[in-house]
C-alpha cells in the first residue's frame, strides 16, 4: 500500500463523523490514516443511516442511557469509553432493516398496525434517551447491557415513538428523521423561545491572541462564557447536560480551545504530530456549532418531563414478554 507521504493522487475530501455524543469533528476517510475502521458501518453508510450507541461493557451513570447520531460514529461514541454502535439500517440503500422482521411483523401483530424499523429505534429513542430511564433502573442496570421494557398497549407506544422521532432529529441536529409538518424541518434545530444568542458585545474573538481557552458558567445571568465572549440565554440544565459522567460542554469545548494537550496516560504511544494541525483562532464556524449544540440540549432537557411521565405510565401497564414477542405462552 502507498504511503501518505508518497501519494500525488486526488487529496481524499474530509467528511464529518460523529466523535462522541453531540460533538461532531472532521475525519479523513482514507484507512491509512484510520485506526481499525468498522467495514460494516462504513459500508451501510447513507443518507438514510441512523446509529445507536450505546456503552457496552459499563453501566450508564446518568444522562440519557444511549445518543444517537446520523455520521459515522467513532468506537466510542456515547462517552468516550467502552462504547457500542448499532445502525438502523444493514444495507447502504437503507431498505434492510437491522432488526429482525419476524419481530416486526410480531409487533404488527399486538399493535393492530405496521411497526416499521424506523418505529422501534424511535421507541428505544423515546424510552431510554434520558436521566429518567438511567435512574430508574440504576440497580439492574449494575449488570452492563440495557434492557428496554417494551410496553403491550399500542397508544403508549405510538406516543413513545412520536417521542423518539424528536428525540434522534435532535441527536442529529435536524438531519434524520426529518417532518416539516411535525416541526422538524431539514436544518439544526431551535428552540421557540429565549434562544441562545451571541450579542455583538459577546462575540468570541477571533484573533490567535485571544483565542479562547476557558469555558465557564453564570447561573445569575444564564451566560455561558467563552474565554472573552459570551453566549446568553443559556438554562442551568443546559450547562448540567451531561452523557454518563461527561459534561457535555465542557467536552466539546475541550477539542476547540487553545490548549488542546492531552496528559498521556500510562506507556501509551504519544499522540500523532498530525494532532498539531488544528485552528490557532476560533473560527466563526465554531460559535455556530455551539449555537446548535446549545439549541439541541435546550430542547432535550424540555422534553425530559414528558418522558419521565410516560416511562412511568409504560412500566405502570403491560410489559410484553419474551414468550409473548415469540407468540408463545410466557
Amino acid at each position: 500500500m502507498m504511503s501518505v507521504a508518497s501519494d500525488q493522487g486526488p487529496v481524499v475530501a474530509p467528511i464529518r463523523y460523529g466523535f462522541r455524543s453531540f460533538d461532531r469533528q472532521w475525519i479523513i476517510p482514507d484507512n491509512r490514516l484510520l485506526n481499525r475502521p468498522n467495514p460494516t458501518l462504513w459500508n451501510t453508510h447513507s443518507r438514510g443511516q441512523v446509529y445507536l450507541t450505546a456503552p457496552h461493557d459499563r453501566t450508564p451513570t446518568n444522562g440519557p442511557a444511549l445518543t444517537f447520531t446520523a455520521l459515522v460514529p467513532d468506537l466510542h461514541h456515547y462517552h468516550g469509553r467502552g462504547g457500542r454502535a448499532f445502525p438502523l439500517w444493514a444495507n447502504v440503500t437503507a431498505r434492510e432493516p437491522n432488526i429482525c422482521p419476524a419481530i416486526l411483523t410480531r409487533l404488527g401483530e399486538i399493535y393492530g398496525r405496521a411497526v416499521s424499523a424506523e418505529d422501534v429505534i424511535a421507541y428505544i429513542a423515546g424510552v431510554a434517551a434520558n436521566t429518567a430511564y438511567t435512574s430508574r433502573f440504576a440497580p439492574d442496570l449494575v449488570q452492563p447491557g440495557l434492557r428496554i421494557p417494551l410496553t403491550g398497549d399500542p397508544v403508549l407506544f405510538d406516543e413513545a415513538v412520536r417521542l423518539g422521532r424528536e428525540i434522534i432529529w435532535l441527536h442529529t441536529f435536524g438531519e434524520r428523521f426529518v417532518d416539516p409538518a411535525a416541526g422538524r424541518p431539514a436544518r439544526a434545530p431551535r428552540l421557540a423561545q429565549s434562544a441562545p444568542r451571541n450579542p455583538a458585545d459577546g462575540a468570541i474573538p477571533s484573533d490567535p491572541e485571544h483565542m479562547p481557552d476557558t469555558i465557564s458558567y453564570d447561573a445569575a445571568n444564564r451566560r455561558l462564557w467563552i474565554g472573552r465572549g459570551h453566549i446568553d440565554n443559556v438554562p442551568p440544565a443546559v450547562w448540567a447536560y451531561e452523557v454518563s459522567g461527561k459534561h457535555v460542554l465542557t467536552q466539546w469545548f475541550s477539542y476547540r480551545k487553545r490548549n488542546r494537550e492531552r496528559p498521556q496516560i500510562g506507556d501509551r504511544r504519544p499522540p500523532s504530530p498530525l494532532g498539531d494541525i488544528q485552528p490557532n483562532a476560533w473560527p466563526a464556524e465554531y460559535t455556530t456549532e455551539l449555537l446548535n449544540l446549545l439549541n439541541v440540549l435546550g430542547r432535550l432537557v424540555a422534553l425530559q418531563p414528558a418522558q419521565a411521565d410516560l416511562l412511568d405510565r409504560i412500566c405502570a401497564g403491560p410489559i410484553l414478554t419474551e414468550g409473548v414477542l415469540r407468540d408463545t405462552p410466557a
